[in-house]
């Protein structure tokens, strides 16, 4: 029986995953594919410069968001189009400008609004079942 290759992936990928943004990371990641195994061992026993990134950052867009309690559209209506390090974000945070705020409250309302859908989907599907009964 033939041996199968590892499976690989993109660097950017990769650097997805691992919630990092690629154009930060060392040349040697950013070349050449990564096998599901590194990247787990990247997970499992984070090199220093992994550690510092996701301490430090810059940070990739979806983290920035995270963050900040925005949705990436809400970042890009805010102007913010490229990576934050931790310091940038939290300066943010601390200013709360304008765009942040209403970004902030925007992200509020939307989850208040998936919270009452589930809830009411659960209600109705609790209702059903006795029904049948």
């Amino acid at each position: 029986m033939s041996q199968k290759s590892p499976q690989s992936m993109k660097p950017a990928t990769a650097a997805k995953k691992l919630g990092v943004y690629l154009p930060a990371t060392p040349a040697e990641f950013q070349e050449g594919p990564v096998t599901r195994d590194a990247l787990n061992e990247l997970m499992n026993d984070p090199p220093e410069w992994l550690v510092d990134l996701r301490q430090n950052g810059p940070h990739p867009r979806p983290v920035v968001a995270q963050k900040l309690n925005v949705s990436i559209s809400g970042l890009a209506r805010g102007g913010v189009e490229e990576a934050l390090t931790t310091a940038q974000i939290e300066e943010l945070l601390a200013n709360r400008p304008e765009w942040l705020q209403s970004e902030r409250a925007n992200m509020a309302a939307v989850r208040a609004e998936e919270t009452r859908i589930r809830e009411a989907a659960a209600q109705k599907a609790a209702q059903r079942a006795e029904g049948g009964r």
